[in-house]
């Protein structure tokens, strides 16, 4: 093959219009992501980006949304049991889910419900 992939940019998640601003108390504020800006020419459809280590996460306005309840972002984190404690603080559902292969998870919903898997890797 004479192409390459390196990884991984980008994910987007979507939600209803007016997300902005529980957009940024869950990715911001909550979780401790930093928003970045959106570029000039996409900021009229809405929504906000944040940093997630060396990728993006993108909340992107959807017309006829409907929340993603299977199809999720894997987010990989160190201290998942302060995740779990900033969440309980803050009233959000979290889900333990059995380990596989060196990883403890849990799942979480976002403001607009869509699902979101947290991930922290251990040696066993």
């Amino acid at each position: 093959m004479s192409f390459v992939f390196h990884g991984i940019d980008h994910i987007q998640l979507a939600a209803p219009k007016g997300c902005e601003e529980q957009a940024r108390q869950f990715f911001a504020t909550i979780l401790g992501l930093s928003e970045i800006p959106k570029p000039e020419n996409l900021r009229a459809r809405g929504g906000c980006w944040f940093k997630c280590g060396n990728q993006e996460i993108h909340i992107g306005v959807e017309e006829d949304f409907k929340p993603a309840k299977k199809a999720h972002p894997g987010l990989i984190v160190t201290n998942i049991e302060e995740l779990k404690a900033t969440l309980n603080k803050h009233q959000i559902d979290w889900k333990e889910e059995p380990k596989i292969e060196g990883r403890s998870r849990i799942h979480v919903s976002d403001p607009f419900g869509n699902r979101m898997e947290f991930l922290e890797f251990f040696n066993e």
